[in-house]
């Protein structure tokens, strides 16, 4: 190898050593600049109150799109064509989404809960065949909290395939409670304490006012369905001690609560029986 070809070589790899170093630091740079503008966003968006889940989405989003243009800045520094590389990925980016219609399809349905908003972090809902409370809406799936807390991940795509019931999406909400007594009883003085126990519960609204009707005249019962108003937060707490309320005081009034209960009567007929069989039933 003679002086030309090596000085040949040195300029070469001096050029490609300082394409390389420029790359490495365009991408670093890069990368720096990518947190800094993602993490200056979700201040930005939490600071005006933006929805949690909005801000998740928009901040990931945000990122992934940055780093894509910085590789393809640092690349470009390398003096290969960008535009083939861009064709290549999005023939790759075609193939891959074929292969992953599914993740697709999630990724979709985040996009359309971020949107719309059925729901917030915090909201218990039941949607895609679970129900909890709403702890992260991510890109492809959902998580949720049971109340007895079971964590559950449920994919985008089948929360938003059917119907999604938000349980504490308004303020208020009626506490549906049925009650039987006994057809003996006087439903009269049955109404009576129901409306003053109501009436003396702090946690009842006067509007809309509190229903006590009778809602079946049952096999064994009169059922009396009692539907109060209360705030969301009250809820559970009014309906458990409700029920506890009502017994200790149906048992102090003497108002019977019946359960289902049958008279079995036993009729012998001897006529249709053997003689033998019927001398056995007599003894």
């Amino acid at each position: 190898m003679n002086h030309e070809q090596i000085d040949q070589l040195i300029s070469l790899a001096t050029d490609w050593g300082l394409r390389v170093a420029a790359a490495m630091l365009i991408f670093l740079a890069g990368l720096w600049v990518a947190k800094v503008m993602t993490r200056r966003t979700r201040w930005l968006m939490e600071k005006r109150q933006v929805d949690a889940a909005l801000v998740s989405f928009v901040s990931s989003l945000l990122h992934a799109l940055l780093l894509i243009f910085v590789i393809l800045a640092a690349v470009a520094n390398l003096g290969i064509q960008t535009t083939s590389l861009v064709a290549f990925l999005g023939a790759a980016g075609l193939a891959v989404g074929l292969a992953l219609q599914g993740s697709l399809s999630n990724f979709a349905a985040g996009v359309l809960i971020i949107l719309f908003r059925p729901f917030r972090i915090g909201d218990f809902i039941e949607a895609g065949g679970a129900a909890g409370i709403v702890e992260s809406i991510g890109i492809l799936f959902t998580e949720m909290k049971t109340p007895d807390n079971k964590k559950i991940v449920a994919p985008n795509s089948s929360i938003m395939a059917g119907f999604i019931t938000n349980v504490t999406a308004n303020d208020t909400r009626r506490c549906d409670m049925t009650f039987g007594v006994s057809y003996s009883d006087d439903l009269g003085k049955v109404r009576s304490i129901l409306q003053e126990m109501l009436a003396a519960d702090p946690r009842v609204l006067p509007d809309p006012a509190p229903q006590i009707v009778i809602a079946e005249l049952g096999a064994s019962s009169v059922n009396l369905a009692v539907r109060p108003w209360v705030k969301q937060d009250d809820f559970w707490d009014f309906f458990f001690e409700m029920q506890l309320a009502v017994k200790q005081r149906f048992d102090r009034e003497g108002i019977r609560i019946p359960f289902p209960q049958q008279d079995v009567h036993l009729i012998h007929q001897r006529a249709a029986m053997p003689p033998e069989v019927a001398g056995k039933a007599a003894k």
